[in-house]
C-alpha cells in the first residue's frame, strides 16, 4: 500500500495525472491503476475523475492527511535504519528562499565537508511555497522567515538576522554615504523582487515606517537579475547585506549598509515537527545552531 500512497500524494501535489507520473518515474498508466488499486483496498472514492483530474473527494482529503503521515513515518524508519547500517548518509532536499541562497550554501557545505556521505538538492522557492512543499514531502527541511508568517507545527532553527544595503552605481550619492536611512532612499529609481516574495513585503513595511512609498520601476523573482539590471546604470536595489555583497563582488558596484532601529526578520531552518528527528535532519539543525553562533 505504501507504493500507492506515494502515488496517491504525487497526484495531489501535481493535480495532474501526466506530470504525477512523471515525477515518479512510470507510466500514466500504472498510476491510474495503482489509484484504483488504492480506492478498492481503502473501499472508497478519493479522486474525482472526468476527462481529467478533478480534484478529490471529501475522503480523498481526508485520506491525503493519512497517506503524508504514513509515507513520512515510513521515510523517516528508512532514514533510521540507513543510520543503524552506514552512519549518517542519503541525501537532503532544502528549499530556500532566494535571499538566503548563500546562506544556504554556506550551510551545505560546511555539513558536507563534516558528512561526505550527506548529498545535496537546494532549490530556490517563495517562503509560502517552502511551507507548501513541507506539508506535501517534497522538500525535507526549508530555510526561510521564522517570524514574519504562521509557520504552523514545525521545528525551527534560526540561522541569522537578516539586515539590508542599497546596491548602486559608484558615482551614484548614496555611494558616498558610510550607513544610509530608509528616508534616504526616496527618489532612488529601485528594481526590486516581486511583491510574492515576502523579502519584499518587509521592505514594503520599512519604507512605509519611513513614511515612504518605494519607487520598484522594475520587479524580478532573480536577485541576480536585479543586481545586473543595476549593473547596466541608472538603477539600485535592495537586498539582505550578505546577499548584495555576494553579488556585488567583482562588479563596479557599491554597497552601502541601511541602519535599522529594532533587529532584523530572522531567518533559519523550518523542518516538519516530529520527534525524535531523522539522524541526517537532526545533524542539519545542530549544524545550523553552530554556524548561528
Amino acid at each position: 500500500m505504501l507504493g500507492k500512497l506515494e502515488m496517491f500524494i504525487a497526484l495531489s501535489n501535481e493535480r495532474h495525472f501526466g506530470r504525477a507520473a512523471e515525477s515518479l518515474g512510470i507510466t500514466q498508466p500504472t498510476l491510474s491503476a495503482g489509484i484504483k488499486q488504492l480506492e478498492a483496498e481503502l473501499g472508497v472514492k478519493l479522486v474525482q475523475r472526468g476527462s481529467r483530474f478533478g480534484g478529490l473527494t471529501p475522503e480523498g482529503a481526508r485520506t491525503l492527511e493519512w497517506a503524508r503521515q504514513i509515507v513520512g513515518d515510513a521515510r523517516r524508519l528508512r532514514e533510521e535504519m540507513r543510520f543503524s547500517r552506514e552512519g549518517l548518509s542519503g541525501h537532503l532536499r532544502l528549499a530556500v528562499i532566494p535571499t538566503a541562497l548563500t546562506w544556504a550554501s554556506r550551510l551545505a557545505a560546511r555539513f558536507s565537508a563534516a558528512h561526505p556521505n550527506v548529498t545535496f538538492t537546494i532549490l530556490s522557492r517563495a517562503s509560502t511555497e517552502i511551507l507548501d512543499m513541507l506539508d506535501n514531502l517534497e522538500t525535507d527541511v526549508g530555510l526561510s522567515y521564522l517570524d514574519n508568517e504562521p509557520l504552523g507545527r514545525v521545528t525551527t532553527q534560526e540561522l541569522y538576522r537578516e539586515t539590508y544595503a542599497l546596491v548602486c552605481a559608484p558615482d551614484d550619492p548614496a555611494a558616498a554615504k558610510e550607513t544610509l536611512q530608509w528616508a534616504d532612499l526616496e527618489g532612488q529609481s529601485l528594481c526590486l523582487l516581486t511583491p510574492d516574495m515576502q523579502n519584499r513585503r518587509i521592505i514594503n513595511r520599512a519604507f512605509m515606517d519611513a513614511g515612504l512609498t518605494p519607487e520598484a520601476r522594475m520587479e524580478s523573482n532573480s536577485t541576480v537579475v536585479l543586481v545586473t539590471h543595476v549593473e547596466q546604470g541608472g538603477w539600485s536595489t535592495i537586498l539582505p547585506t550578505d546577499m548584495a555583497r555576494s553579488l556585488a563582488k567583482g562588479r563596479d558596484l557599491a554597497v552601502v549598509p541601511i541602519a535599522r532601529d529594532l533587529p532584523g526578520p530572522s531567518v533559519g531552518l523550518v523542518a516538519p515537527y516530529q520527534e525524535p528527528q531523522t539522524p541526517v535532519l537532526q545533524a542539519l539543525l545542530d549544524e545550523a545552531r553552530e554556524l548561528a553562533n
